[in-house]
């Protein structure tokens, strides 16, 4: 096959079940593929919120230094090919259709989920283009995930919080055990959870890794970024878009491993670094509109400090749409004193999508007034439009929730605007 939808919809097809933890499968597959070691130095991430701004973070740092570098991320939104990208840029169509035709030979009769094959597969193009960086974002925990079955040369731990409770349990303990399954023995590990849990600290000890917390060895804060260290590194930065914490885990990542800028070249990084679909402003038929795939408590009470910190003259409206299994009361709890009109909204084509009763019983268990909540829940794309008449000027518009209500908006407002181009 030589059409990539094509090679994708057969991944999705492949295995019986959309996740499987355990690395023996995959582990036998990247030793026949030569790929257990895909870059010279590897940094693996794990977090429940913050991992994918961290990996972006370093990318940019090191692409605008002059370093080779493989970032592996996911899900993306409107095109697989964001999940893999060397020196800044999205590998192609023709190189992502050979990466999965040499992993589908190594594979043999080993069967592989989705996650598995397309983790290999950007291992295998690391391995081939030389990257002297491997960053690799963990798709689910840490321990059992594909992505670490690679000893990582430096490991970070963005946060720990409750979320995928069906995979990884409902304590932070626990959760954070398995997300220091990525910590390797003797090797250096960063922490940006400002409060971590036991687990994660004994995992870190018990190993004897360099370990680095945050408000500790590091931290970040008055518009300066600072390390502990023989010479100890202070760098005045810019306010940024990114979770804070996920940035400094990011500089303290590559000062440790010889590789952060100078610290003009940090601060010109910084100014303009944003990530689709976290906390991402757009202009939307001059609308104010922002994009945000959080779908937690945790990431919600991020969201809702980033709006307090940046008020607007008029209203801001809410399009929230996200999956059943999420804790919809905990994520709107955090948000409901930044929001001035609740507008949920549904994906009827997603099968995981969580419906209106579900939607409207979360906002009132919340604790938001009835008079705040518009009741008729449209699917996304019509609720985007409808909302076209009700924004006034000073106004913005919050679409979170969860990746596949951005993705829907994100495509539409693309859509939209290319129309009009």
């Amino acid at each position: 096959m030589r059409d990539l939808q094509s090679w994708l919809t057969r991944l999705e097809q492949l295995h019986p079940t959309e996740i499987e933890l355990g690395l023996e499968r995959v582990s036998a597959v990247a030793r026949r593929l030569d790929a257990d070691t895909p870059a010279r130095r590897v940094v693996t991430v794990a977090g429940t919120n913050g991992k994918g701004s961290c990996v972006r973070t370093m990318e940019a740092l090191l692409c605008s230094s002059g370093h080779t570098v493989g970032a592996y991320s996911s899900p993306h939104l409107l095109r697989f090919n964001e999940r893999i990208r060397i020196d800044g840029e999205e590998v192609g169509d023709e190189d992502l259709i050979t990466a999965f035709e040499a992993v589908e030979q190594a594979r043999g009769e080993t069967s592989l989920t989705y996650f598995e094959f397309t983790t290999l597969a950007a291992f295998w193009l690391f391995k081939r283009a030389e990257v002297e960086f491997a960053l690799l974002e963990v798709g689910l925990g840490g321990r059992l995930d594909a992505v670490n079955l690679v000893d990582a040369d430096i490991a970070v731990i963005t946060s720990v919080a409750v979320d995928h409770e069906a995979w990884l349990g409902n304590d932070r303990e626990v959760i954070g055990a398995e997300k220091a399954g990525i910590l390797r023995r003797g090797k250096t590990f960063v922490c940006a959870d400002a409060h971590p849990p036991a687990s994660v600290v004994d995992a870190a000890r018990e190993l004897g890794c360099e370990s680095y917390f945050i408000g500790h060895q590091f931290e970040i804060g008055d518009h300066r970024f600072r390390l502990q260290g023989e010479p100890e590194l202070t760098i005045g930065v810019p306010q940024v878009q990114l979770p804070p914490a996920s940035v400094a885990a990011a500089l303290t990542a590559l000062s440790l491993a010889g590789a952060l800028p100078g610290a003009d070249e940090v601060c010109r990084v910084l100014e303009t670094l944003q990530m689709p679909g976290r906390c991402q402003r757009l202009d939307w038929l001059g609308r104010e509109l922002v994009l945000d795939v959080g779908h937690n408590p945790a990431a919600a009470t991020y969201l809702a400090e980033w709006l307090a910190q940046r008020p607007v003259s008029g209203c801001t409206l809410a399009l929230v749409a996200v999956m059943a299994d999420k804790d919809v009361p905990g994520l709107v709890a955090p948000l409901k004193h930044e929001i001035d009109h609740w507008f949920p909204a549904l994906l009827p084509d997603n099968p995981r999508a969580a419906d209106a009763a579900q939607l409207l019983r979360g906002l009132s268990e919340a604790g938001v007034p009835e008079a705040q909540v518009d009741r008729q829940c449209m699917p996304v794309a019509e609720r985007l439009q409808s909302l076209i008449e009700v924004l006034q000027a000073g106004d913005r518009l919050l679409v979170f929730g969860s990746f596949f209500t951005v993705a829907e908006v994100l495509q539409l407002t693309r859509e939209q605007h290319d129309g009009q181009s």
